[in-house]
């Protein structure tokens, strides 16, 4: 298996790929160098024996043409053609044989073949030669397994030109192949040597192309990784060089990308984790895939559990299918928590996500939490109705009166002098309401400013006292101030506490019966701040009004309340007061036994305000 990963590497295909071109090409050319070679060594060894067979012919030509005439003539023809043979057999190497126009040896150039004179040469060869075919040739292996070259000649009569012998030789190729073969060997050696020079080379070849793309390999996998401070090396110009470069450019500005896209998604995340609206977000088959912190809030749950964003928001599928489908709308949602049983009025805005090739991929619905908002509408709308009213009823009484007065009442002095009182009466009514609606518009709009003086606390809750002194006495209510010793003095807004003061001892006196008791102390709290307290032993507030006692224009007994002068803004005056100078006024009431109203105020020093 490593072999084999090993050739699956460009590096060794590479090399493989120039040494299988080299020896292919090298095989080619030794081919047909060796082949032409030996087709050359072979012509021109063909030629030269055809030329002594030609030289042979021509010299033995007139003794075999004499041989044919005198009988006497043989013996001194045969040592002539023998002379001949032998001659031309020492220059070549070659076997010669001359025979006769039967076919017979007439002598040969080798003395160890003399046995075969006299006999008939029954060569095909020689047939074709005695009947006048002058190409005759052939390549044979001898007994002795050597390669050897024949080649028969006709030998023509000088005087009419018949056939009167012929001219058979047989030379020895075996030199010629060993050359060849020597050939081969230097060849291979030469090959061999080719195919190792080509193998380092063409191991140093694919390095300097291998090496650059190993290291853009460990480069793609570092950038892989999320690693994108290395570099590859550039080595040159060429196209790997470039390729390097370019690559390097695509590692900074895929690093850059990948920086703006991490940060761009922190800010949404950011954005998404500390919205005050809650988000989802849908795939294009309403799934919900993504959820902020509020929409948990909201929804009471952090696990959808591959929902739909109908399912988890508790509402029909046609307008979530419609915003699939590209449409924008908004929905109103209720739902109880399960601390309080307060029931959240939500508001839902579905908006599709649209990707520029895909159309639609999703939705996101956007979940506004508008109880707060409901609430103040619906303050907003008691607050002018309550206001419309108390404006109302005084001026319908100012309205009778007066017309009462045209209509003749002025004549007589006794009713003329009620009237005018009454209308008096409910103008100076009109008249605190209207200042009571300006002091908490400038608490509304942070206009109010604090006029801090060190103030005497003992002298303070005095001073309230005689102010309703005449009150008291007229229902002889007894009225008590304790001041801890060491809380003498304290820093307040003098004019802000004694109209919170007298709004409290005012409401005591009403909501006390004849010959009851209110308390006034001051003292320094657990917690560090400045207690004052206005205790009564009044008639007490019912349990299921306290905790909006404090709310514009809310009363108890609105019948007795509005008989009694009130206008309904007195607590909430007070709160604002005390929240101005950073502190909290409580109310603890038991119906039957009495009320007692804790203002918690903040010790600051001079030229200081409260954290």
């Amino acid at each position: 298996m490593k072999l084999l990963s090993v050739f699956r590497s460009i590096q060794a295909k590479l090399i493989l790929m120039v040494l299988m071109l080299i020896l292919i090409a090298v095989q080619l050319i030794g081919v047909y160098f060796i082949s032409t070679m030996k087709s050359s060594l072979i012509d021109s060894f063909t030629l030269n024996l055809d030329n002594q067979a030609n030289l042979l012919t021509n010299l033995s030509a007139p003794a075999l043409t004499q041989q044919g005439k005198i009988e006497n003539a043989k013996q001194n023809v045969s040592e002539e053609l023998n002379a001949l043979a032998g001659s031309l057999s020492s220059i070549s190497g070659a076997e010669i044989q001359l025979l006769d126009a039967g076919g017979k040896v007439l002598t040969t150039s080798k003395p160890s073949q003399q046995s075969i004179v006299g006999r008939k040469n029954t060569s095909l060869l020689v047939s074709r030669a005695l009947q006048g075919i002058r190409e005759n040739e052939e390549e044979i292996i001898d007994y002795d397994n050597i390669r050897k070259k024949v080649i028969v000649k006709p030998v023509l009569s000088t005087e009419n030109g018949k056939t009167v012998g012929a001219v058979y030789i047989t030379a020895s190729m075996k030199d010629l192949y060993q050359t060849v073969e020597r050939i081969n060997r230097i060849f291979m050696s030469a090959i061999l040597i080719a195919l190792g020079l080509t193998a380092l080379l063409g191991v140093l070849l694919a390095g300097t192309i291998t090496a650059p793309i190993k290291a853009l390999t460990r480069q793609a996998t570092a950038v892989a990784e999320g690693r994108f401070d290395q570099r590859v090396p550039v080595l040159g110009t060429d196209e790997i060089g470039q390729l390097s470069a370019a690559f390097n450019d695509m590692t900074d500005r895929l690093s850059e990308a990948l920086a703006l896209n991490e940060e761009e998604k922190e800010k949404l995340s950011s954005i998404l984790t500390n919205m005050s609206d809650g988000v989802l977000a849908t795939d294009e088959l309403g799934r919900i895939i993504i959820s902020n912190r509020r929409a948990q809030e909201m929804l009471g749950t952090d696990k959808w559990d591959g929902q739909t964003l109908s399912e988890a928001l508790n509402i029909e599928k046609t307008p979530i299918a419609e915003t699939l489908e590209g449409k924008e709308s908004w929905h109103m949602l209720r739902r109880e928590t399960e601390e309080d049983e307060e029931e959240l009025l939500i508001r839902v805005t579905l908006t599709p996500i649209r990707r520029r090739d895909r159309g639609v991929a999703g939705a996101i619905a956007v979940l506004h939490d508008v109880t707060d908002a409901e609430k103040l509408e619906q303050s907003r709308r008691e607050f002018v109705a309550n206001v419309s009213h108390e404006l109302r009823t005084p001026l319908t009484t100012i309205k009778s009166y007066a017309e009462a007065l045209d209509d003749g009442a002025m004549e007589e002095q006794a009713l003329a002098e009620r009237f005018v009182g009454v209308i008096r009466s409910e103008t100076e009514r009109m008249i605190r309401l209207v200042s009571d609606l300006l002091h908490l518009s400038r608490f509304d709009s942070r206009r109010e400013q604090l006029h801090r003086e060190q103030t005497n606390l003992s002298e303070m809750l005095e001073e309230v006292v005689d102010r309703f002194s005449f009150q008291l006495q007229r229902k002889e209510i007894t009225a008590t101030v304790r001041v801890e010793a060491r809380m003498k003095t304290a820093w307040l807004d003098r004019d802000g506490i004694d109209q919170v003061l007298d709004n409290l001892v005012s409401n005591a006196i009403k909501y006390s019966l004849d010959g009851g008791k209110i308390n006034l102390s001051a003292a320094l709290h657990a917690n560090g701040q400045l207690a004052v307290t206005v205790k009564d032993t009044g008639i007490g507030i019912p349990k299921k009004d306290l905790e909006r006692i404090f709310d514009r224009f809310y009363r108890v007994d609105k019948a007795r309340s509005r008989n009694m002068g009130g206008t309904g803004l007195g607590l909430s005056i007070a709160r604002e007061i005390v929240r101005a100078h950073g502190g909290t006024i409580s109310l603890d009431s038991e119906v039957g036994v009495g009320t007692s109203v804790t203002v918690m105020l903040p010790i600051v020093q001079e030229g200081s305000e409260p954290a």
